[in-house]
This record gives structure tokens, C-alpha cells and sequence, in this order.
């Protein structure tokens, strides 16, 4: 199946996985999740700067695992992709997830952000998870939302 043109700027503030996130990677799974063309830029922060992203935009006083700046659906999806490597690290330690599986799932999960979906009403998260997860066994991972 033919995936979507991208134009990605992968940057690392952060350099602790660098290892993990090599570009063709991250392309492929942001990739995957994009329905449209995209120009898509990440960036791997440490928890200083997540969490003055976050205060700064969303008036939340901590560092989160993925931020997602939108500015553009179609003809081309256009955004800003913010990963916080300290956070990431810690979920999918407490969630016994293998790391570079939660990376892949959260640049999943923000490019179908910076797509228009979200999961702040329950029918809008059982439509985005059920994308997420889609996505996350195609690539070979295993469905992040499906519980022991």
C-alpha cells in the first residue's frame, strides 16, 4: 500500500534515544498514520522544555508525553510533533512497554492529532484509539489499548 508523502524534520533537544528514533523509523510510523500528505516536524525535548510548552499552550504545569501544534488538515497536513523523552521513558516503564513501541505509538498518536482527531469526548476516543491501534499492528506492534 502506497503511504502518503512526507516531509519530516526530526530534531533532538533530547538526545538520551536518540538511538531508538532513526528516521526512516519515525518516518514510517508517522507515515502510517497519515491519511494525507504531510510536512511534520519532531522534536525530542527534556522535561524543562515539555513543560513549558504545555504551561505555555494548554495552561498545564507539567511535562506530557506528546504535544501536537496542528496548523494545517489538507491539501497538506502541517504540524508540530513535541515528544518529552523523559516522560515517554518513565510511561512505558510504569506500563512495562517495550520503549521504542510507546515512541512509535505516541508519534501515531500525535500525527493523527495534528489530523483533526481527538479523545476528549468518549465517542471521539473510541474512534482514535481504534485508529491507533490499527495502525500500531500494522506496523507490528502490538495494540497499545488492549489489556492483559
Amino acid at each position: 500500500m502506497s503511504r502518503p508523502e512526507l516531509s519530516l524534520s526530526l530534531q533532538f533537544a533530547d538526545p538520551r534515544h536518540k538511538a531508538l528514533l532513526p528516521r526512516h523509523k519515525v518516518a514510517r510510523w508517522i507515515r502510517a498514520a497519515l491519511e494525507l500528505p504531510g510536512e511534520i516536524a519532531v522534536r525530542i525535548v527534556d522535561a524543562e522544555e515539555g513543560r513549558q510548552l504545555n504551561k505555555d499552550f494548554r495552561s498545564k504545569d507539567y511535562a506530557t508525553n506528546v504535544l501536537t501544534f496542528d496548523y494545517s488538515h489538507e491539501p497538506v497536513v502541517g504540524a508540530d510533533l513535541v515528544i518529552c523523552a523523559e516522560v515517554v521513558e518513565r510511561e512505558a516503564q510504569e506500563m512495562g512497554l517495550d520503549l521504542v513501541a510507546h515512541y512509535a505509538h505516541m508519534l501515531v498518536h500525535g500525527t493523527l492529532h495534528a489530523q483533526g482527531y481527538d479523545h476528549e469526548e468518549d465517542d471521539e476516543a473510541e474512534c482514535m484509539e481504534a485508529r491507533e491501534s490499527e495502525i500500531m499492528v500494522s506496523l507490528g506492534f502490538a495494540d497499545p489499548y488492549l489489556k492483559d
